[in-house]
């Protein structure tokens, strides 16, 4: 069963704890909204799985749609219901980022900038000094409890978000938390800068190749992360705002960044919304040989911002890209990954 309150939660950090080195620490965050609601958000940074230490990866100018459809929403909890086309997080299907830029770090050591609480602390603790500054918290809601107090920070009710961190691809006792379009995350925005920064989360125990209904590992395929430098393919440009009046034939360019030919024959690109392209596959492609390949759903295609996923002959996932509203904006210009 997917989490069962999955939303995000758009609120003022007002303070944040340190657990320390404990069973399963969290770092804390205390936040209140602009009708004054006061939550806690709890955010791991050990895992209850060996390897125990956790995945992160820090987009520190993060440029992505998701933000344009973020903006739309008032702030306190925001429920939201999986699936596509709205503000959710999946680590798998929404390209928010390459896997394998994510890297490993210990809890909470001795020590300064050496640990994943320190890395937490130095981006949340501009947003406490920013009175403008927002934090978009995307996991599972607790509470509200009329009667509890919070056992952080000791505010009534007691209430907030968990769960912050990829939530598919589970294994063991947390395999009942899988689904799609439900991944925990931390956003901040700093308007005054005209700024994102985003930072994901997720344990080394978790498969990155999932099932697009569940949410649970595929059976029988490999699901690591990949490697960095290791994906043979990759989608490395795309016209989605040709020059001229409509129709106008849109593209997707793919380059074979590996030394050997590869067999592309029922490969296919696809974008958000569903829509897509089959790769043509007349001979394969050679190594450092590119390909540009006609997106002829060009509706989904959009000039609006958007996500376009490459997948093999299995439909796994090779690779995925995304792009914003604003990188699409100039007419007639191709789109640089």
């Amino acid at each position: 069963m997917p989490l069962k309150s999955y939303g995000v939660l758009i609120a003022q950090a007002i303070g944040t704890r340190r657990e320390g080195v404990k069973e399963s620490p969290h770092y804390q965050i205390h936040l209140t909204d602009d009708q004054g609601t006061q939550y806690r958000a709890a955010v791991n940074v050990l895992s209850q799985q060996a390897p125990a230490d956790l995945l992160y990866l820090v987009a520190d100018d993060f440029r992505h749609p998701v933000t344009t459809r973020l903006e739309e929403l008032p702030g306190g909890w925001n429920p939201l219901l999986p699936g596509p086309g709205g503000p959710n997080l999946d680590f798998v299907r929404g390209n928010l980022f390459d896997p394998a830029g994510l890297r490993t770090l210990p809890p909470d050591v001795a020590g300064p900038d050496n640990d994943l609480a320190d890395l937490l602390d130095h981006y949340v603790r501009r947003a406490v000094d920013d009175p403008d500054a927002r934090l978009y918290l995307f996991g599972a809601r607790f509470g509200p409890e009329p009667h509890v107090k919070d056992k952080v920070f000791g505010f009534l009710p007691g209430n907030g978000v968990h769960d912050i961190h990829m939530n598919q691809g589970n294994s063991g006792r947390f395999i009942g938390d899988d689904g799609v379009w439900q991944d925990g995350g931390l956003l901040l925005r700093f308007p005054g800068q005209s700024r994102w920064v985003a930072i994901f989360l997720a344990f080394q125990s978790q498969s990155w190749h999932t099932d697009d209904t569940t949410g649970r590992p595929l059976d029988g395929v490999d699901g690591t992360r990949p490697e960095p430098g290791t994906r043979p393919l990759r989608i490395v440009a795309a016209l989605v705002n040709p020059a001229g009046p409509a129709p106008q034939e849109k593209s997707v360019t793919l380059l074979n960044a590996s030394p050997d030919p590869v067999d592309l024959t029922g490969w296919r690109l696809v974008a958000r919304g569903g829509g897509g392209a089959p790769v043509p596959a007349a001979a394969p492609l050679g190594p450092g040989a590119w390909l540009t390949v006609p997106f002829a759903d060009a509706a989904r295609l959009g000039n609006h911002g958007g996500e376009i996923t490459l997948l093999d002959a299995a439909g796994l996932k090779v690779h995925g890209v995304s792009y914003t509203a604003e990188q699409a904006a100039r007419e007639g210009w191709t789109v640089v990954f």
